[in-house]
């Protein structure tokens, strides 16, 4: 057992006098090589000081410590020359006090908010039109890319026109008009701003009138899907904020959940809400909604109606029969008769809002999911066939995407 440990010892010597010699021999390249790390590492450093510095605005040769600023109180003035910028004590006590600054007026508040909001709503519109304006606009000044307006050039807007679903008779009508304007006519700018006027002029019916009378009836109607409920949580909502009372009826008694949906909209944006049961008849619903909205001394009271067909001659009936028991109440009610139509379903849009104009008087178009098309155009096309102005318009989910109509707005917008 000793004999083995000697030879072990003997072994592990023979081994570590190798290793020295091995090593030895390698030392001067070895010690080369570390110096050069340690150079190239101390280069880095000093490069990324000199960089960090110079984004932080310190100035060759001097610290960090001595860049950054003093505190104003104890910073002396450029013109105190030794003497010291401390405020004593007593100096403070002396010292007048600066008068607060004035709260801005409540009025210039709600302004520049209403001037955001307006510039925010602006900012999603575009971009929600920003599949119609793509292909517009690049059909558009394709067609101008020769410097003038020629029958070839005529064709094509034409062609852009109906692309974005102004509708044939809309598009027609504007070629006509830029037709005989188009001499006058003689760069992109100059176009583009004609076929702005030509287009503002056939959605433009001014102001809405005003809601004088109390209350004052909203009768929203439409087919399945259209997102008539939910167009009426946001009108309440928006009627809330200008601080409106608001009574909503859920004479939608067919649709499974539909009063759910309402009442949720209607907590939400805090209106009071009138339903009966599941089945029960719309009409009756109506005159509790008109009736309940008379004794609160409501400002607003807006009807929900069932999802109706428009080819459906016996449901559209249903809707006459709302209106007439509404009437019967107030005579001059329901004094808005609000038909919401989805922009994604085009030129059958159109086809809607003829018989429902046709059959109930419709007074006003909200048009939803602007920002899910690429025909925005419809918007000019359903108010010129029509004759009928486009009260609001959608382009999301949130309550402040449902906003009244602008036709500038608009019109800026889709280019």
């Amino acid at each position: 057992m000793i004999e083995f440990a000697l030879d072990l010892i003997a072994l592990l010597e023979f081994g570590l006098d190798w290793t020295i010699t091995r090593i030895s021999g390698f030392l001067p390249e070895t010690l080369g090589f570390l110096l050069i790390i340690f150079l190239i590492l101390m280069i880095r450093r000093i490069r990324r000081r000199r960089k960090l510095k110079k984004i932080a605005g310190i100035k060759p040769g001097e610290t960090e410590t001595s860049a950054i600023e003093e505190p104003a109180a104890e910073r002396p003035a450029p013109w105190d020359t030794g003497k010291t910028a401390e405020i004593t004590a007593a100096e403070a006590e002396t010292e007048p006090e600066m008068p607060e600054a004035e709260p801005p007026a409540p009025e210039i508040e709600a302004e520049e908010k209403e001037e955001a909001e307006a510039v925010g709503f602006f900012g999603r519109l575009k971009n929600g039109l920003s599949k119609t304006r793509q292909s517009f606009s690049r059909q558009i000044e394709s067609a101008f890319s020769g410097g003038g307006i020629d029958e070839e050039a005529l064709e094509q807007i034409e062609e852009a026109l109906i692309t974005a679903d102004v509708g044939v008779d809309t598009s027609m009508e504007l070629i006509d008009r830029i037709s005989r304007a188009k001499t006058s006519v003689n760069d992109m700018t100059a176009f583009k701003n004609l076929l702005k006027t030509e287009m503002q002029s056939f959605i433009d019916y001014g102001e809405p009138p005003p809601c004088l009378t109390k209350p004052y009836v909203i009768m929203v109607v439409g087919v399945n899907g259209v997102g008539k409920t939910t167009t009426i949580g946001k009108l309440a909502a928006k009627y809330r904020s200008e601080g409106k009372s608001v009574v909503l009826g859920a004479a939608d008694t067919f649709r499974a959940a539909a009063v759910e949906q309402l009442e949720i909209w209607g907590e939400r944006a805090g209106a009071d809400i009138v339903k009966h049961r599941d089945k029960a008849d719309p009409a009756a619903v109506a005159y509790d909604a008109v009736q309940a909205g008379q004794a609160r001394n409501s400002d607003i009271v807006i009807i929900d109606t069932a999802g109706r067909l428009h080819t459906k001659v016996n449901l559209m009936e249903q809707l006459k029969k709302i209106k007439r028991t509404v009437s019967r109440q107030i005579p001059d009610a329901p004094h808005e008769i609000l038909l919401v139509v989805d922009a994604t379903t085009g030129q059958n849009a159109i086809s809607q809002a003829k018989m429902f104009h046709q059959d109930m008087g419709i007074t006003g178009i909200a048009l939803t999911k602007l920002d899910g098309t690429a025909k925005g155009g419809i918007v000019i096309g359903i108010s010129h066939v029509l004759n009928i102005p486009i009260r609001y318009i959608g382009i999301g989910e949130k309550i402040s995407d449902l906003q009244p109509f602008d036709p500038q707005m608009f019109i800026d917008a889709l280019f």
